[in-house]
């Protein structure tokens, strides 16, 4: 049944996480009646409010609206979610919710792999922008210059496709792109195998697929085009760099197409730029329009952005909380820092820290004296093994911290004026941050 023409009101429990509240904004686009809460206020609920969206900081008394919209990440014994089932309303997951949005756009495109989905989704919109076509962008990050959420018709529909609790499944795409297949999210994937069989079914839904031939797991997924440094039909050659920011040569089937120079900070930012121009080809974009959008994104919120600083150190925050994108943002701030790069990351969930334990360590071992701020639990009770503590016990010269006051002060120690502070993870640390620097 369509979960949107049927309804005619809508509350949202959790309206202020990224995605909530971007298809929170396209409903009310759409002139559908939208309120919700959250437990806390934050940029997206302010964002919403001065939009004419009512937002209840806390759980709201009364639900009168037609149909609730809740996460995966909400138990289904929320009281929220308790109450509206016993008053019979309507129970919306958002996945099903974007699933069902999706389905009404001519051409949908849609971003999954474990690195790599926001930036790769904002540099389409990017594209379609720049061509002038009708599109609408619901991005799971905050694109520098079109926001978590931009609207210009209804043509095609650019969405990041995650794979949390499968729900990357309820969309049937024109065009999916899988950037890796790095395991993650271990709270609701047995192993490999299970999350890779899940990638084979979001790929099978999809009319053309592209993949990245530099990982060794997606390639093997049937596809249109596939993209890489190193293999693929589209790949990039003739790089340089400025800066850590890169340009390179897209050659195209063997043969040179277009020279892109990104803004963006960081080499991992050329195989996005991959994934999006074959994505973009396969959409019927040229090359000279990849080349004018690519070229206009700047880059997206809390990946490398500079933040302010620290006893007149420069503060970079970025979202990696998976070993692998640690790796690669750890390299690039390297490259750019004459000094020490002082690491500081928050752990994003236990499960994940658990069962991640030997990769988080060998990686975050590469630092000097890193710094682990206590753990993010996001949606999943307290357990000491995957713990920050647990993490800081394992690296011999890491310290541990869980308060933004301990944060400072540790951070003031031994600083020098050639150094880097780089703050890594996906809960509030990035607010934690931008309360203790100077702008």
């Amino acid at each position: 049944m369509d979960c949107i023409n049927s309804c005619i009101s809508f509350y949202f429990v959790g309206i202020g996480g990224v995605s909530m509240s971007a298809l929170a904004m396209l409903l009310f686009r759409r002139g559908k009646r939208v309120r919700g809460s959250d437990f806390a206020e934050g940029r997206y609920t302010r964002m919403l409010k001065e939009a004419g969206i009512p937002v209840t900081v806390g759980d709201e008394e009364e639900i009168f609206e037609d149909a609730v919209v809740y996460t995966g990440a909400i138990p289904d014994s929320h009281p929220q979610l308790a109450a509206a089932r016993k008053a019979g309303k309507r129970l919306i997951a958002r996945s099903e919710l974007l699933g069902e949005i999706a389905k009404e756009y001519p051409q949908v495109l849609s971003v999954a792999g474990c690195h790599g989905k926001t930036t790769t989704s904002c540099m389409l919109a990017h594209i379609f922008r720049a061509a002038n076509l009708p599109f609408t962008s619901h991005i799971g990050g905050e694109d520098e210059t079109l926001g978590n959420f931009f609207s210009a018709g209804g043509e095609t529909f650019i969405t990041e496709a995650c794979e949390f609790k499968r729900s990357f499944l309820a969309l049937h795409s024109s065009v999916a792109v899988i950037l890796s297949c790095d395991l993650d999210h271990t709270d609701c994937y047995r192993d490999e195998e299970d999350l890779f069989s899940a990638y084979l079914q979001f790929a099978s839904q999809a009319k053309e697929v592209v993949v990245n031939a530099d990982d060794v797991r997606a390639r093997i997924i049937p596809h249109a085009l596939s993209f890489g440094l190193y293999a693929g039909d589209v790949r990039a050659e003739k790089l340089s760099e400025d800066g850590e920011r890169y340009a390179f040569t897209v050659v195209e089937g063997g043969n040179p197409v277009v020279r892109i120079s990104l803004q963006a900070v960081g080499r991992v930012h050329v195989y996005n730029a991959l994934a999006a121009y074959a994505a973009s080809r396969l959409a019927g974009r040229t090359g000279e329009e990849i080349k004018r959008g690519l070229e206009q994104f700047r880059g997206v919120r809390r990946r490398f952005e500079r933040v302010g600083t620290i006893g007149g150190v420069p503060v970079i925050c970025d979202y990696a909380h998976h070993p692998r994108e640690i790796a690669a943002t750890l390299a690039t701030a390297e490259k750019l820092c004459r000094g020490t790069v002082r690491v500081v990351f928050q752990p994003h969930t236990y499960t994940r820290t658990r069962d991640l334990m030997e990769e988080f360590c060998e990686v975050l071992g590469r630092a000097e004296s890193p710094i682990l701020y206590q753990t993010y639990s996001a949606r999943e009770a307290f357990d000491p093994a995957g713990s920050a503590m647990m993490l800081t016990a394992h690296i011999k010269s890491a310290r541990y911290v869980q308060s933004p006051r301990q944060l400072k002060r540790r951070l003031l120690e031994g600083l020098k004026g050639d150094d880097l502070v780089l703050v890594l993870g996906a809960g509030d640390i990035y607010d934690i941050a931008c309360g203790i620097v100077e702008p």
